[in-house]
C-alpha cells in the first residue's frame, strides 16, 4: 500500500515513544518502520458502538496517529452489555464525547476527532475525505453502501464488519482494486429492506469481530500479513468454528 498520511520517516523515536510500543516493534513484521506507519496513519470509525468500541480501543493502543469517530447516539443502559468504551456514569452523554475522553486517557498521543452526526449523503464525502482508511462500526446497510461508494471512488480501503446473535463477519473492500461491499450484496433495495435493528447479540461477539477489524486495519497500514481482500471471514461463537470464504 502506498505511504499513508505524513512521511513516517520524519517521525523520530522520541515522538513515537518507542518503549510504549516495544511489544509490537520487536515483531519482525512490524518493527520501528511499521510503528512509524501506524503513527502517520489516519482512520475513520463510522459508528462507535459494539464494533466501534474495540476497534477504537485497539487502534488507539496500537499507535494510530489520528482517529475520527462518527456517531450521533448517546450512551444508553442497554449499550453497556457490549459497548466497552462506556460506563454507567456516562448514560445520556454523546457517545463520541465519551469515546474521545476514554481514548485520550489511553493515549494522549493519538489525535481524536469527533463528528456527533450520522453519516449521510450530504456529509459523507467531506468526512471520509481526510482519512486513509474507513472502518465500519455501523449497523445498517444504507450507510455501508454509502461508505462503499465513496471509498471505491476515492481508492480508500473499507474494513467491513457485521454481527448478529452469536456470529460475526469481516472483510476488506476496495483494497488494491479488490471486491466491494456491493459485490457481496448487489441488491441494495433488498438488503436495506431486510435489515433488522435491535436484534440480540452476545456481548463477546462484537469484541472478537471488532478486534479482527482492528487487526486488518493494522495489517493494511504496516503491510504485514495477508489482508482479507476478496475474502469474507466468518466466526460462530457458539461452536468456535470459523471459515474464510473467497468472494
Amino acid at each position: 500500500m502506498e505511504r499513508l498520511g505524513q512521511d513516517f520517516r520524519l517521525i523520530d523515536k522520541q515522538e513515537m515513544n518507542m518503549d510504549r510500543y516495544r511489544r509490537q516493534t520487536i515483531l519482525e513484521e512490524i518493527g520501528e518502520e511499521g510503528q512509524r506507519k501506524l503513527l502517520s496513519a489516519s482512520v475513520l470509525i463510522v459508528g462507535v458502538g459494539g464494533l466501534g468500541s474495540p476497534v477504537a480501543l485497539y487502534l488507539t493502543a496500537a499507535g494510530i496517529g489520528r482517529i475520527g469517530l462518527v456517531d450521533a447516539d448517546v450512551v444508553s443502559l442497554t449499550n453497556l452489555q457490549r459497548q466497552v468504551l462506556y460506563t454507567e456514569a456516562e448514560i445520556g452523554r454523546p457517545k463520541v464525547e465519551c469515546a474521545r475522553d476514554r481514548l485520550k486517557a489511553l493515549s494522549n498521543r493519538t489525535e481524536i476527532e469527533i463528528y456527533p452526526t450520522f453519516l449521510n449523503p450530504e456529509n459523507a464525502e467531506e468526512i471520509i475525505g481526510s482519512y486513509d482508511i474507513v472502518v465500519d462500526g455501523c449497523d445498517n446497510p444504507a450507510t455501508r453502501y454509502l461508505i462503499d461508494d465513496i471509498c471505491a471512488a476515492s481508492g480508500k480501503p473499507y474494513v467491513y464488519g457485521a454481527i448478529g446473535k452469536f456470529s460475526g463477519q469481516v472483510s476488506v473492500f476496495n483494497f488494491q482494486n479488490g471486491k466491494r461491499y456491493r459485490d457481496l450484496y448487489p441488491d441494495e433495495t433488498q438488503a436495506v429492506s431486510r435489515a433488522k435493528t435491535g436484534g440480540g447479540v452476545l456481548g463477546t461477539v462484537p469484541a472478537l469481530t471488532g478486534s479482527v477489524q482492528a487487526n486488518e486495519t493494522i495489517k493494511i497500514i504496516t503491510g504485514c500479513g495477508e489482508v482479507l481482500r476478496n475474502k469474507l471471514f466468518l466466526i460462530d461463537m457458539l461452536t468456535l468454528q470459523n471459515e474464510i470464504l473467497d468472494l
